[in-house]
């Protein structure tokens, strides 16, 4: 091969590792942006939860649809289609008057980057081989390692010295950037692809869609009867049950009809969403019921913390972004760890010890989560917490993958990968309602206290929940509302405390559930298990490290 060729191979991929840059920067970066966006759009708290979940909700839902499309159409054509939607989607984000139009921008940025992350990978799978594609996918795991490092600072800085507005609006250069490398470096592939089961991808967006808008919207419509009813333009619930139970029913109908339809497709030999005969493999069922678990255990704080440092602590983006730093670091030191153990300890070993530094690290934060908290304590127990996420990360997707025969590699990777961003869907559903309720409630009893009438309670209560803490500075720059303020800013570091004691809750789970995986070594009888020559499971995981 000439040197032309092969200096053009390692140029895409820089490409194709900034494209995965886009994705990891964008997510980190809005976390830190959305105080700073409340404040601005005066979007509610459970507007907040659903600018977060928009994106991890579509992303989830059409993963493995967009990765079988690229097999059809072309993966550099894909991946430049992913790139464009993601990126005129970031302008609309940045130019959104209101929370809704925020939220539906965030919503094609979840269908954009579904087709740019299964197609890095499949594109890097086709131009490299050998020991060579060993160091591309190194470099593609290490660009999400470092660009979740760098996002939090990048997104503080931006929102501190400019505004929210640019932390989309960097995507622009980088947008243009990927298309144009990828157009001069990258060339097309295509693959021998089933056809896309239309009916299970729609069924597995309704089956989502419907339980993360129970959760969410429960506390706000009324979780048994209608609270407040639900409005579509001119169109009012019109029944004093409330909506939520029919969400959370056509959840249940979808969930059964989702693996009805799988097992009839798998019957007549047609490809499926999820590939379910895997789940016939012990390991397999297993690890995913853990990944799931242990992913809605990590991503809820991640949505309750930048508030509360922000709001109650009174910290700025750029601050906030140093601090959540100390969790990357660790996850950053944990691999060299994790990768120094390899051969030596059982991989199941390696995430059990991650998963536990997780609990501790959480339970950390936790007990340092109060109205006047110093950062100090934080930055230890965020960097144990980060270097358990780190741990867990770089075994979980072998140990889950172990026992699956090397033909089967690549779509049960794509199914871990699923499992775990269904699991930081639910996450933000649940631990933001956790956040927000618990709020409320501990702010009217605190303001019945101090002999509020009822409707005053609900002013305040309905302020300070509904800007998700926005509300607090205002109440304190008043010192007939001082004391209100102080009272805010107890509840909602009490909210925030139960939704990460909830978060070590989950993790706890987690780790009962690896307690039914092997070793994670590889058994004598399945070849090369998850092993495909598709999709190395040492590089599937850092597809769900997107913070």
């Amino acid at each position: 091969m000439s040197d032309t060729s092969s200096r053009r191979r390692w140029a895409g991929l820089v490409f194709i590792s900034v494209a995965v840059a886009l994705i990891i920067v964008d997510s980190t970066i809005v976390n830190v942006a959305i105080p700073s966006i409340v404040d601005d759009l005066g979007i509610t708290s459970t507007e907040v939860q659903w600018v977060q979940e928009a994106y991890t909700l579509v992303f989830a839902s059409l993963l493995l649809v967009f990765g079988s499309i690229a097999d059809r159409v072309g993966r550099r054509r894909m991946l430049l289609v992913g790139v464009v939607i993601f990126t005129l989607a970031s302008v609309g984000a940045a130019m959104a008057p209101t929370g809704t139009a925020l939220i539906l921008a965030r919503f094609v940025q979840g269908i954009g980057g579904a087709m740019i992350l299964p197609t890095t990978l499949s594109l890097l799978n086709a131009t490299f081989r050998g020991r060579e594609r060993g160091i591309a996918f190194a470099v593609w795991g290490s660009t999400i390692g470092g660009m979740a490092a760098v996002g939090p600072l990048l997104g503080g800085w931006l929102t501190t010295d400019f505004s929210w507005h640019w932390a989309f609006l960097i995507n622009v250069p980088l947008g243009i950037l990927i298309i144009v490398g990828v157009l001069l470096t990258i060339d097309e592939s295509r693959g021998a692809a089933a056809r896309v089961d239309a009916v299970g991808a729609v069924l597995s967006v309704v089956t989502m869609g419907a339980l993360v808008f129970a959760l969410i919207e429960g506390r706000t419509y009324g979780w048994w009867l209608t609270d407040k009813p639900l409005t579509i333009g001119d169109w009012e619930w019109p029944f004093a049950l409330s909506p939520i139970p029919i969400a959370f029913a056509v959840a249940a109908l979808g969930v059964v009809a989702f693996i009805s339809w799988g097992l009839h497709r798998r019957r007549i030999g047609r490809s499926t969403i999820i590939a379910f005969e895997l789940f016939r493999i012990p390991s397999f069922r297993n690890g995913n019921i853990a990944a799931l678990i242990v992913s809605l255990g990590e991503f809820g704080l991640i949505l309750a913390l930048p508030l509360w440092l922000q709001f109650v602590l009174g910290f700025d983006a750029l601050q906030t972004g140093f601090i959540l730093l100390s969790l990357a670091i660790g996850s950053f030191v944990a691999s060299g760890f994790a990768g120094a153990f390899s051969g030596r300890v059982a991989p199941v070993w390696i995430v059990r010890a991650g998963i536990v530094a997780e609990i501790i690290g959480i339970v950390g934060v936790g007990l340092a989560i109060a109205p006047d908290a110093s950062w100090v304590p934080l930055v230890p127990a965020l960097f144990v917490y980060g270097f358990g996420v780190g741990l867990a990360t770089a075994q979980l997707t072998g140990v889950v993958l172990v026992d699956v025969p090397a033909a089967e590699g690549g779509q049960a990777s794509g199914t871990q990968s699923t499992s775990r961003q269904l699991g930081a869907a639910l996450g933000i559903a649940i631990l933001g309602t956790i956040l927000f309720s618990t709020t409320s409630a501990v702010l009217d009893a605190k303001l019945d206290d101090r002999g509020l009438t009822a409707d005053q309670r609900d002013q305040v209560v309905s302020a300070v929940v509904d800007s998700a803490g926005g509300a607090i500075a205002g109440l304190a720059e008043s010192p007939q509302t001082e004391a209100l303020a102080d009272d805010a800013k107890a509840a909602f570091s009490q909210g925030t405390q139960y939704a990460t004691f909830a978060a070590a809750g989950f993790l706890v789970l987690g780790l009962a559930a690896t307690l039914s995986l092997g070793s994670g070594r590889r058994s004598e009888n399945t070849g090369e298990a998850g092993a495909s020559e598709e999709i190395p499971p040492t590089i599937a995981e850092s597809s769900d490290e997107l913070r």
